[in-house]
């Protein structure tokens, strides 16, 4: 099981999937949004997503946590807020003992697509394709949370076949 965010300050995305042993189609097992208000001092935000993930933590227990790096931004003060949020994010899952891992949203869309300047939509189309879904995830920041973790469990799959010698 692996915990995907899609790390931010107003929003954070997250997404729990699931990888039945011995293969199998990735499941879906829950998603959301952490939401925090622009009028909130930035101490209670981030206080709001350090709870909000710690209790999606323990609720689900996932032993990995997949989260986006910051690739770029062009606003400084969206840069800082972020990388604050993701600071967080990271502390509860190593407060719970979960492994983190970071990818960027090139990476990401790279490992699902084969393009790593793939479109938003061409994402959420992927991301319906891989988990079966009826309609393309919204919103965007569950959408990416949920691509993050299919992400780490494809990245996950590919070290196990290359440490059984199957990789080369």
């Amino acid at each position: 099981m692996v915990l995907g965010i899609d790390p931010g300050l107003a929003d954070t995305g997250w997404a729990v999937i699931v990888q039945p042993e011995g293969g199998g189609l990735p499941l879906l097992r829950d998603a959301g949004i952490v939401k925090t208000s622009a009028g909130t001092p930035l101490p209670s935000r981030l206080a709001t997503i350090y709870a909000r993930v710690t209790e999606i933590i323990e609720r689900h227990r996932p032993r990995r946590v997949a989260i986006e790096e910051l690739f770029f931004l062009k606003a400084a003060k969206s840069v800082s807020a972020v990388s604050q949020a993701r600071g967080v994010i990271i502390l509860a899952a190593s407060h719970a003992g979960s492994d983190v891992f970071e990818y960027n949203p090139r990476q990401v869309k790279s490992t699902l697509t084969g393009n790593g300047k793939a479109p938003k939509p061409q994402m959420q189309k992927m991301v319906q394709h891989l988990l079966h879904l009826a309609h393309p995830p919204h919103p965007d920041d569950v959408a990416d949370a949920m691509a993050i973790a299919l992400c780490h469990l494809r990245f996950e799959r590919l070290s196990r076949m290359i440490a059984a010698g199957g990789g080369g």
